[in-house]
């Protein structure tokens, strides 16, 4: 009985101990597992050109969600500090010093560059386009991504993300009123993409500056009128102070995107996990953007408006005219660029599709609760 009794006790001893050397073993396995995996991964620090003064922390913030995002996802091994526009290159040449090499990666607007290809204008927007939640349709199930992507590699040598969506525009700051069309002819005016390719049909002398050249140019009149992003950016950059109309819908960007954009061969170099992440923290930048648009810019108007801001709508006239030269300027596009012949074909008969949608049900919703505003 004794003896049993040993036994009996030595053997759930030995169970116990055997059990504690399998889990602990199993612990100090996976510690080493991840501690190996870990340290397989590179420390990695890019600088990120951008189109953007850090003033403005809305569009600038872009960027640094997408570098905060990605540090917190790589445990800090993975850093891109952001610059502003001008540190490392020119607002407007973001594209070209990514694409050369000169700076692994950079954060601007695809449609500064439709000069190198009218094609690129679809990774913004285009006039009387899709809006944000449209364009993110179309972008990220629409197919519309991976077309731009084929582009951006075969002729830039660049990998390009959504990073950001301002929401639908402002029409832009003005000097005058302009009630007509022929109130536009003659003007001279801040407005980049083909939506300064319309204005330049409608008589407009158009000219492409960085945001933060915008308020200068108004105040010493070497322009007549501006359009920069909406209330919060506009009420930032002190547009109200030298301009005092201010215009409505901002129809040539009904839901602008913007972009990360990679040189190729430094994504090519990445980790698969550290491609991933990248991935991962430009979804983020781009869905928080908008929200931080979406919930500043009626009050940032408010405050515009009580400081003498006049507002004014955009006359069918304008608009009805904007639109047709918008349509016949794709036209011309798609008949001699193939590249946006084969995205524009694609994107109007997705636009058709999900405008049909969002009339039934969208704007069903939307025409019912905004007439019962007070």
């Amino acid at each position: 009985m004794k003896r049993r009794s040993i036994i009996k006790g030595f053997s759930q001893g030995a169970i116990a101990a055997t059990s504690v050397a399998i889990v602990g073993g199993c612990q100090a396995a996976q510690k080493q597992s991840e501690a190996q995996s870990t340290g397989t991964l590179p420390s990695i620090e890019w600088q990120m050109a951008t189109s953007w003064p850090p003033s403005l922390e809305t569009i600038f913030g872009g960027a640094q969600v997408l570098a905060d995002r990605l540090a917190a996802l790589t445990g800090g091994k993975f850093k891109i500090t952001p610059r502003a526009a001008g540190e490392i290159a020119p607002g407007l040449e973001v594209l070209n010093v990514v694409s050369q090499g000169a700076v692994q990666c950079g954060h601007t607007a695809s449609y500064y560059y439709i000069g190198k290809s009218p094609a690129l204008a679809f990774g913004t927007c285009l006039p009387f386009g899709l809006t944000a939640q449209q364009q993110n349709a179309w972008l990220y199930q629409g197919g519309g991504l991976k077309k731009l992507q084929e582009i951006y590699a075969s002729k830039f040598n660049v990998i390009q993300f959504p990073c950001g969506n301002t929401g639908t525009q402002m029409g832009g700051w003005f000097r005058k009123e302009v009630a007509t069309l022929n109130d536009l002819k003659g003007l001279k005016m801040r407005i980049p993409g083909l939506g300064g390719q319309v204005m330049s049909k409608l008589g407009v002398t158009v000219q492409n500056l960085p945001g933060g050249e915008i308020f200068q140019a108004l105040q010493t009149g070497a322009i007549d009128a501006a359009e920069w992003v909406g209330p919060y950016d506009d009420e930032k950059l002190g547009i109200n102070k030298v301009a005092k109309y201010y215009y409505y819908p901002g129809w040539w960007e009904p839901g602008a995107t913007l972009e990360l954009q990679i040189n190729l061969n430094e994504w090519n170099k990445l980790p698969p996990q550290y491609q991933e992440a990248i991935t991962t923290a430009a979804f983020e930048s781009n869905t928080t953007m908008l929200a931080r648009y979406d919930s500043l810019n009626n009050e940032a108007l408010q405050r515009l408006i009580a400081s003498g801001t006049q507002l004014r709508p955009y006359s069918q006239e304008i608009l009805a005219a904007a639109e047709k030269e918008s349509l016949a300027i794709f036209d011309e596009f798609a008949a001699k660029d193939a590249d946006f012949k084969a995205i524009y074909e694609d994107w109007k008969q997705f636009r058709n599709r999900i405008y049909a949608w969002h009339k039934l049900n969208e704007g069903a919703f939307t025409n019912y609760v905004y007439s019962q505003l007070k």
